[in-house]
């Protein structure tokens, strides 16, 4: 028997899906009574809430819990409760539990049963849940009460595409859509607990439909229409579900900001369809030429894995030219990184890693250079911009502007106020703007 935690606190690692799902965590604790801690030191319960796209993610995983324990015990103090989550725990359930003997481990479609497993772990009975059932988790927790002035909503999960390099249709399972009415039902609650912006989330989040044949868009143009939201985002797409009426949302709904990821990942067809893409450049680039004239000042975004097996310097060379054709407001990239159980890491021709490193740079370079032109290229334009938070200086505010970038101002602004500045000065990773300006 273990006394049951007070303290708790959530670490969630990854993607924007891995961010609300440790809300909503923690949102589960606090309605059994427990109070969320800073520091995961001082924590009765600590729940890593993991991502596996990455290489050694399990590995860091140990390395968390052992360093959790060594700290409490250099301390004098007992070993917190750890509660592993999410795609790590999906995909390592057992071992988890055989290596590290942590107390909980709960998958990503089971982390509403987290109450109960801390429970019985205190009990001193197993508590392993790494099932994905029918049944929707989202049922099951609790309503949203207070949230930032930017806020994730998640409305589909899984994925049916099976990238082979992917582990995310192993994690989390086939495509699913919440209903229509739940995800409008929560986007009202995020807005009455302090939401101006939502961005709605999936895997696949451009798949979502409610098989009554309305798709992502009308969805969007129903929360439009949600008093005090201003701002709607979505975030992950797929190429291959950008439907002509989501594009057409784009050009029609003024709450849609101009800002779109849509993962490209290499700019070779050889390569693409070895990724089991099934998009080519040619098709992805002609997309956009279809975004743009729908939405000509639209911000775009991409995903990029280098070194992909077999991957040659020509074929990484195309990917640098795909690069120079967008112009990318943002991207990330990634070397290819194999994970267990995906086709991928069996494929032959495994690129050496000191390679890899040799392109990743060259394409952060070129990625870099073409972020700091579209900020340098929004100087003098004049926008509204969230304010999330205070900034690092006395007086400063950040905010988000309606290119996703991030904009520093001073000023007497609150939290959650939305503020029309005239951009006026760029860097790499963010812009400085002011008030004061002749309108």
């Amino acid at each position: 028997m273990k006394p049951a935690p007070k303290t708790f606190a959530v670490k969630s690692f990854g993607c924007q899906m891995n961010v609300y799902d440790g809300e909503r965590m923690a949102e589960l604790m606090a309605a059994q009574g427990m109070t969320a801690v800073a520091d995961a030191n001082a924590a009765d319960l600590v729940v890593l809430n993991t991502c596996h796209i990455r290489e050694k993610a399990t590995e860091k995983v140990f390395s968390d819990i052992g360093r959790l324990r060594k700290d409490r015990a250099g301390r004098g103090e007992a070993a917190p409760m750890i509660a592993v989550a999410g795609c790590v725990a999906q995909a390592e359930g057992a071992e988890i539990v055989r290596r590290a003997k942590v107390d909980v481990v709960v998958g990503p479609q089971a982390y509403h049963n987290l109450p109960r497993l801390v429970a019985d772990a205190a009990a001193g009975t197993a508590a392993l849940d790494t099932d994905m059932p029918a049944a929707s988790k989202f049922g099951a927790l609790p309503a949203r009460r207070k949230v930032g002035p930017s806020a994730f909503l998640t409305v589909q999960e899984g994925c049916d595409k099976f990238c082979t390099y992917c582990v995310v249709p192993y994690t989390r399972g086939a495509e699913v859509s919440r209903p229509f009415a739940a995800i409008v039902d929560e986007a009202k609650a995020l807005v009455d607990a302090g939401a101006r912006e939502i961005t709605l989330l999936g895997q696949n989040v451009n798949a979502w439909t409610d098989g009554d044949d309305r798709g992502l868009h009308d969805l969007i143009r129903t929360l439009d229409r949600i008093p005090g939201l201003a701002r709607i985002r979505y975030t992950t797409s797929h190429p291959n579900d950008m439907a002509q009426g989501l594009i057409d949302a784009h050009r029609d709904v003024e709450s849609l900001m101009p800002f779109l990821h849509l993962p490209v990942q290499a700019g070779s067809d050889r390569v693409l369809k070895a990724m089991n893409r099934s998009h080519t450049c040619d098709s992805y680039l002609r997309l956009l030429d279809r975004v743009r004239a729908a939405r000509p000042d639209i911000a775009l975004s991409g995903d990029f894995i280098v070194g992909f097996p077999g991957e040659t310097d020509a074929e990484f060379a195309e990917t640098l030219r795909l690069v120079d054709a967008v112009g990318y407001a943002q991207a990330f990239s990634f070397k290819y990184s194999p994970r267990p159980g995906t086709p991928a890491a069996d494929m032959g021709d495994q690129i050496p890693d000191a390679v890899m490193v040799n392109r990743l740079q060259q394409l952060q370079d070129a990625l870099n250079r073409d972020q700091l032109a579209f900020n340098e290229e929004s100087v003098g334009r004049t926008c509204e911009v969230l304010i999330e938070r205070n900034g690092k200086l006395p007086g400063q505010k950040l905010g988000k502007s309606p290119w996703l970038q991030s904009v520093l101002l001073s000023g007497e602004h609150r939290i959650g106020d939305l503020v029309t500045v005239q951009l006026t000065e760029a860097g790499p990773n963010s812009l400085k703007a002011t008030t004061n300006f002749a309108s």
